[in-house]
């Protein structure tokens, strides 16, 4: 499903990420574990086209995403969950996880936000709530809602258990594990690797740099 072979960011001359190279299968749920600055989230953002590469293949089922701007990578199914969240706090939980389809001219968000309603019931129940009312845990849900909505076919999850509590943080694997089954390929970022201990495949990450898997 996703190939980055020896991808190379650098950023003011200083060079962020040194030849990353990582597989997802089909259907795949992999961990990137790494302190912070160790370079996970360039990572994501590398993948997602909102850091440019200097160098390196990223491939999405064959295509070469480096050749695709950033603003056109959701249309080929990817969806992107931010360690910030970075909900719309002024609008309703619903509008949140719909926002991608207004951006992506998605003919069938009302289809797609039912079945995110079957994966996490919860949101439902919150629709009509201000993204404000929602506690910091509540918001990582619909943050990974909203990456959902064009997410149908790659999933990059950036520190979402981070400030979770315990009983939170199993409901969200758990949420995470059924979306797996539907045959999305999962990519999680974290620091801590006890938090991920339901993935498949763990790559650790220090100084931009793959270490072992």
């Amino acid at each position: 499903m996703l190939r980055v072979d020896e991808v190379r960011v650098t950023i003011k001359g200083f060079e962020i990420l040194r030849g990353i190279t990582l597989d997802i299968p089909g259907s795949g749920l992999i961990g990137l574990v790494g302190r912070n600055g160790a370079g996970k989230t360039t990572t994501l953002k590398s993948i997602m086209g909102i850091m440019p590469v200097s160098s390196g293949l990223i491939e999405l089922d064959g295509q070469d995403l480096t050749r695709v701007a950033g603003h056109r990578r959701a249309r080929l199914g990817i969806g992107y969950m931010p360690e910030e969240r970075r909900l719309i706090g002024a609008h309703s939980v619903q509008d949140n996880i719909l926002m991608p389809a207004w951006a992506t001219g998605r003919q069938d968000e009302n289809e797609r936000l039912d079945h995110i309603y079957q994966l996490i019931p919860d949101l439902k129940t919150w629709a009509d709530n201000k993204a404000t009312q929602l506690s910091g845990g509540q918001q990582k849900l619909v943050a990974l809602a909203r990456a959902l909505m064009n997410g149908t076919k790659l999933l990059l999850l950036d520190e979402p258990f981070e400030g979770l509590a315990p009983a939170l943080g199993q409901k969200l694997g758990e949420i995470i594990q059924g979306i797996q089954q539907e045959g999305l390929s999962i990519l999680i970022a974290e620091s801590d690797d006890k938090r991920l201990d339901f993935v498949e495949q763990m790559h650790t990450i220090e100084r931009g740099e793959i270490l072992q898997t």
